[in-house]
């Protein structure tokens, strides 16, 4: 019998077939890397839903302070404004260089277009402006964050703008009660 012979013997394969040792190991690196990005996928998308919250939270805080004319009383312009936005944001943003602050005002609540800004490259295509208005008028306040996005998988890619990032957008639409 030749050497080769001996070494593939089916006594030896069957004993090679027994063993155990290590086969939780083998099984866990096959498991792993999906799973964790999965895992990463879950986490990212968690906190991109969240990062969203919050940002609806502060349009909705910051905008009362326009709604019921404390803006206009306060002299705010659009910095001071997106300073009230950014105390509302509590550290999740990189709020004086990342959050953009349109403020506009409309004859009608049909009268905005309230898409995303993004063009056809996913490229945000629009210049912030501040119109807090008077008395009765109705404004819309709009915050946009581009949120980095890392983990994309299966395709499954929540970036919607160039650069790998999403287009974080709020918006409240109201009427200025009438303030004096």
């Amino acid at each position: 019998m030749s050497r080769l012979a001996r070494l593939v013997s089916p006594r030896i394969v069957r004993r090679f077939a027994r063993k155990q040792d290590g086969a939780a190991a083998v099984e866990f690196a096959m498991v792993a890397a999906p799973f964790l990005a999965l895992v990463f996928a879950i986490l990212e998308t968690a906190l991109i839903f969240f990062a969203g919250q919050v940002l609806e939270t502060a349009t909705t805080d910051s905008a009362r302070l326009i709604m019921t004319g404390q803006a206009q009383k306060g002299g705010f312009n659009q910095e001071q404004f997106k300073q009230e936005v950014c105390k509302r944001v509590y550290g999740l943003f990189d709020c004086e260089g990342g959050i953009k602050v349109d403020v506009r005002t409309y004859s009608s609540f049909s009268a905005p277009d309230m898409s995303k800004p993004i063009d056809q490259n996913g490229n945000v295509t629009f210049q912030p402006e501040y119109q807090p208005g008077g008395p009765g008028d109705i404004v819309v306040v709009r915050l946009l964050y581009e949120w980095p996005v890392w983990v994309s998988l299966l395709g499954l890619n929540l970036s919607d703008l160039s650069g790998n990032k999403r287009l974080l957008m709020a918006t409240a639409a109201f009427r200025n009660e009438p303030y004096q």
